[in-house]
């Protein structure tokens, strides 16, 4: 494809080319189809495409191509195993053609273009073969430096694919948490509620939520979760946990028996997730709060006359984690003007090594005069602008 061995400057002018700091300012898409007319042209080939792998259809689908290949619609979809993108996926190693019949191309645009030379490289995504790049021409002759530049661009890709995964993911979690979080809460007779949540900035957006429940019966439910794990996984999981406690809500007011069903559910459809949540329900006459946590921490209850103090709880293990103990609720009575405080760890955990500097800080800040006072009185005394590792979640709940 190109004049054997070359010399240092074609050399070093073929690696600029690949590396120019210009590229990473273009998209995923106008970076692939520049950096293979690039690459095409410096090694005199005809064509040149990269195929990545979709894991659903299990199918290589071409990303971009140029030359021959550029413009053929739809984009080829080439079954795992077959051709030469079969073998490069399947190995891990580089393929060279000679004179490859239409079998051993696979490739509907290179098939009948008669194709002399072609040599393919595996892009490595994430530690395994994610997709092939490849160049093919009608004349004889890859070299070994043709090998070099394939696998160097094979590498930039992998690294622009996993970035744009990255920007994806963090895109449709926010989408996917900020939608089934609620936008308002719902009127509830005898009770006022506000809410706040604040994704984290480091390590990627997790699973944290919260729920208010009014049910036919008269009861109101109060949940605050928190699913293990970063990324859209979580978000996930932590959507179907939501509607899954509301499908138990009308079915029981007893927190700790919703919890147990709940548990059960992650146990059996989400193997190896975990999660803390904690559950509250509330009477039809709003006189008495019954509370169940699965590993969440408990609410904090201010009330007139009272000082700010973690509610007494029965605490039991966080869901998912296989060990069948009885899941327990304690009844606690709602005075008039109380207001509950339920929240996620990253609210505390983030002044200390222990999150009881963090439940001071919270006990401290909090005001019984309404739920949004509370929340917006939390938010400012420990929601800095320090940067968030983990996300935070709160809901105040009071009685008028």
């Amino acid at each position: 494809m190109s004049v054997e061995g070359g010399n240092a400057d074609e050399r070093l002018k073929r690696i600029e080319a690949i590396t120019d700091p210009a590229l990473s300012r273009l998209s995923f898409d106008a970076l692939l189809v520049e950096s293979l007319a690039r690459t095409g042209g410096l090694l005199g080939a005809d064509s040149a495409a990269v195929c990545l792998l979709d894991a659903h259809s299990q199918q290589l689908v071409t990303a971009a191509a140029w030359g021959i290949e550029a413009g053929h619609e739809p984009p080829a979809r080439l079954p795992l195993g077959r051709g030469y993108a079969g073998k490069v996926l399947t190995t891990g190693d580089t393929v060279m053609l000679t004179d490859p019949d239409d079998d051993a191309l696979a490739h509907p645009a290179l098939q009948g273009q008669g194709i002399r030379s072609l040599l393919a490289v595996p892009v490595t995504i994430g530690g395994s073969v994610g997709g092939v790049l490849h160049v093919a021409t009608r004349r004889r002759g890859p070299a070994c430096d043709d090998e070099h530049m394939l696998r160097l661009l094979a590498d930039r890709i992998a690294l622009a694919d996993q970035a744009r995964e990255s920007q994806v993911d963090r895109a449709a979690t926010l989408a996917l948490q900020y939608d089934l979080l609620p936008t308002e809460l719902p009127a509830v007779a005898g009770l006022e509620f506000a809410a706040r949540y604040v994704a984290g900035h480091d390590a990627g957006v997790g699973g944290d939520w919260y729920d208010v429940l009014p049910l036919p019966n008269g009861w109101v439910g109060v949940a605050i979760g928190d699913v293990t794990g970063r990324g859209l996984h979580a978000a996930t999981v932590m959507g179907r946990l939501r509607s899954a406690l509301r499908a138990y809500a009308l079915e029981t007011t007893d927190p700790a028996d919703v919890l147990a069903r709940l548990d059960r559910k992650v146990q059996h459809f989400e193997p190896g997730m975990m999660a803390t949540v904690c559950y509250a329900t509330i009477d039809p006459t709003r006189t008495v709060v019954s509370v169940s946590t699965a590993g969440h921490p408990p609410p904090v209850m201010i009330g007139a006359g009272h000082a700010a103090h973690s509610l007494p709880v029965l605490a039991d293990l966080p869901l998912g984690t296989r060990i069948h103990r009885p899941r327990r609720a304690r009844r606690h009575p709602l005075e008039p003007g109380a207001l509950l405080f339920f929240f996620t760890d990253g609210l505390v955990e983030r002044w200390g090594p222990t999150i009881d500097n963090g439940l001071r800080q919270l006990s401290d800040s909090l005001v019984a005069t309404s739920a949004e006072t509370a929340c917006a009185e939390t938010m400012g005394a420990l929601v800095d602008g320090r940067p968030l590792v983990d996300d935070i979640a709160m809901l105040a709940l009071r009685r008028r």
